[in-house]
């Protein structure tokens, strides 16, 4: 097996190609670093958020769901700190005037250079002037000073535009589930430890978004923020953190070698946290945070408590004790997690005869399609066309190919990642069955058209 060195560019033309991501208002010229998910992508990211939540959600018998809005009452942002503190350091070259994050671009130009949130303009000065960093756009060596960038997305709400009507789109999904905390908790009657999930939007006015679906202004969160007595905070940080590292291994099958852990030094901690690590993955730009966990602490409900005089305290039914709970936050974006498994699964195979097929091995649950039916010829068309009708109705995502020859056809479905092919013959009409062809194998076999879905109920987790 050969495969050339995976760069964005063909992984982006893969992706288009076949119908997973395309840049948004394309005809329009585009929109820089936005992007629309094509059938192909809507189906897989809905087959990411499936496995989390099953797996985060559904298994956890202390663990509930949530959905909450986009716009909230802004006093929120101002309790979490995000109005006032939710900032970027930028920096702009004073020969092109592009402009940068500064922490990036430390990072990017000095690896081994540990910034963070804590870090002094004055500091980031130094370390940009007496390493002599360039601008990555024209090369030179003229910067600006550094100014903070609020990444706050601000919307106007109502008839008037003015500062009384100025709202933001969240940044985050946590604050909404730190917000409706005491109504979660005493509708449902939950006990500690228990975890609230949420999946959905968050908007984030970045400086320098980029590395195609990685850093985006308009993205998908999938959080869990588990609230848990604060003398359990660790040992529950831990289990999450194995259970995330299983989730990446065993559910999603990522390939070991491109995950590692990165604990966050003290002096890059965020200002909430006591403990962070980031599950990093290797991109095709390097190794860059996919996942990541932090303790909390109480410092959000206790924020929001001072702010909003609501009572957040939750009774302990055994010492008759008000706790302020601590919470363990395990984080992932849906997009980052999209583009890993993409980089993961994707292979140019040679084969024994000298050609190349593109091959995408996605394990049968992510899959955008788990079957595909192929008539022979187009007189079949109608008869094939009758199976692939009833697969849907049953609820197996299918999908029906009648256009090129057999062998294009079987190469397409291998590079969208469909696990079998489903071949209707002449000896289909005859003898009722139909040659089933795996994916990664490329084996084939005979069974029966009635047997379709018990052989792919057998199969489901190999392709």
């Amino acid at each position: 097996m050969s495969t050339p060195k995976k760069t964005q560019e063909n992984i982006v033309n893969f992706l288009k190609n076949y119908g997973f991501v395309f840049a948004s208002s394309e005809i329009y010229g585009g929109l820089a670093n936005t992007w629309d998910f094509g059938p192909l992508g809507a189906l897989l990211k809905q087959n990411i958020k499936k496995l989390w939540w099953n797996e985060f959600i559904v298994k956890n018998s202390n663990a509930v769901g949530l959905d909450t809005a986009i716009i909230t009452n802004p006093l929120v942002w101002n309790a979490s700190g995000h109005i006032s503190n939710f900032s970027d350091p930028l920096i702009e070259c004073k020969n092109c005037h592009n402009r940068f994050r500064a922490d990036k671009l430390v990072e990017d130009h000095l690896p081994d250079v540990h910034v963070s949130e804590k870090t002094s303009f004055e500091e980031f000065d130094q370390i940009i002037s007496s390493n002599k960093i360039k601008c990555p756009t024209c090369g030179k060596n003229n910067w600006t000073g550094i100014n903070q960038f609020n990444l706050m997305f601000k919307v106007h709400q109502g008839v008037l535009e003015n500062d009384t009507a100025i709202n933001y789109l969240r940044p985050e999904t946590a604050q909404g589930i730190f917000v409706n905390f005491i109504n979660i908790q005493r509708s449902l009657r939950l006990k500690l430890p228990f975890a609230v999930g949420q999946i959905g939007k968050s908007f984030r006015n970045e400086i320098t978004p980029g590395n195609f679906i990685f850093r985006t202004r308009e993205f998908e969160q999938m959080e869990l923020e588990y609230f848990v007595f604060p003398n359990d905070a660790d040992q529950i940080f831990n289990e999450q953190l194995a259970k995330i590292n299983s989730f990446l291994r065993n559910t999603l099958t990522i390939n070991q070698a491109n995950i590692r852990l990165r604990e966050h030094h003290k002096d890059e901690l965020s200002h909430y946290s006591t403990r962070t690590i980031d599950i990093e993955y290797c991109f095709p730009h390097g190794w860059k945070e996919l996942w990541g966990i932090a303790n909390r602490t109480d410092y959000d409900l206790k924020s929001h408590m001072t702010h909003s005089k609501a009572n957040l305290f939750y009774l302990n039914s055994v010492t008759n004790e008000k706790i302020i709970p601590y919470v363990i936050e395990p984080s992932v974006g849906v997009e980052r997690l999209f583009y890993a498994l993409i980089v993961d699964k994707y292979e140019i195979e040679s084969l024994k005869d000298g050609e190349t097929r593109e091959l995408l091995k996605l394990p049968y649950a992510l899959a955008p399609y788990k079957l595909a039916v192929l008539p022979l010829t187009k007189e079949l068309n109608d008869l094939a066309f009758t199976i692939y009708q009833e697969l849907r109705t049953s609820g197996i995502e299918a999908i029906f190919d009648a256009s090129g020859s057999i062998g294009k056809r079987y190469r397409r479905q291998d590079a969208i990642g469909t696990p079998y092919c489903c071949t209707y013959d002449f000896e289909s009409k005859e003898k009722q069955t139909v040659t089933i062809r795996y994916r990664d194998s490329m084996k084939q076999e005979r069974i029966s058209i009635s047997e379709i879905q018990a052989f792919l109920n057998k199969n489901i987790n190999h392709a």
